[in-house]
């Protein structure tokens, strides 16, 4: 039988049952796919991150119920968050390799954790009608895509007002992230996940890969101040250095346990 430790913890997020929660399982060597996704599936959390230590930092992996996904911000960020609490990491720099994106960096001053990120460009995109009719808008600043829809609203009170059909979002075959200037933040948004376990998203590092760099260059700043007003909400601070983006948050631990597994199940 193996044992492996299991944490889960809110990320961008100073308290429990805020921000945006992972499972983080750090593993001596890597399982077989077929295993990190059942382990993945159980755990039943939007995502479960696993990492393996290396002689340069540490490889990481995401993981939701329903595959391998390509890159994970609150996932990141609570590995990192893990390792430093809880692996006697001394150092205050943590290098992940990952198989998709490169090599990713979380630095950590005092509780703010900072993920250094790839930056992600959108162009505008003529928006499908399914978008629109999905979304329930009649009016909207516009519309842009990089790896997601990027749906551009003129307030923070019609962000707040959305009631998305997210089954009729199927189709489209992105996800979808809107945006608008806020109230008390330089931009807010909402991230919205059709065909997976968690509709609506609680906070999306990854979304900010392309949230950064476009109200970087609109509002003409290269740091600034973000929230995303989902139902458990997170707060980012976020900071555009052209082909990077550095977003900072805080994390949280909720449970700290331990994985069976028993010879069988590890093949």
């Amino acid at each position: 039988m193996q044992e492996i430790p299991f944490y889960m913890v809110d990320a961008f997020s100073d308290r429990t049952f805020g921000g945006n929660a992972a499972a983080v399982c750090p593993l001596f060597e890597w399982l077989p796919d077929e295993t990190l996704l059942k382990m993945a599936q159980e755990h039943n959390q939007s995502e479960t991150a696993y990492f393996v230590r290396t002689d340069s930092g540490f490889e990481l992996r995401w993981f939701t119920t329903q595959g391998e996904i390509n890159l994970c911000g609150h996932a990141t960020l609570a590995s990192a968050h893990v390792i430093f609490e809880y692996l006697d990491y001394p150092e205050t720099e943590i290098h992940f390799s990952t198989r998709f994106v490169g090599e990713l960096i979380v630095s950590r001053s005092g509780d703010w954790l900072t993920l250094n990120f790839p930056a992600w460009a959108t162009e505008t995109v003529e928006p499908p009608a399914l978008l629109l009719e999905a979304l329930g808008l009649d009016t909207y600043e516009e519309i842009r895509v990089a790896r997601d829809y990027l749906v551009v609203l003129k307030t923070q009170q019609q962000l707040e007002a959305l009631t998305p059909d997210i089954h009729a979002m199927l189709p489209l075959g992105k996800m979808i992230c809107v945006t608008a200037p806020g109230e008390n933040h330089d931009f807010v948004s909402r991230f919205f996940c059709p065909g997976e376990s968690v509709a609506e998203d609680p906070v999306t590092g990854s979304a900010h890969s392309m949230l950064i760099p476009y109200w970087g260059e609109k509002l003409g700043k290269t740091k600034m101040q973000a929230r995303q007003i989902s139902a458990r909400g997170g707060d980012l601070r976020c900071e555009w250095q052209g082909d990077r983006v550095l977003m900072s948050g805080q994390a949280t631990t909720y449970i700290i346990g331990s994985v069976y597994l028993r010879e069988g199940e590890l093949s």
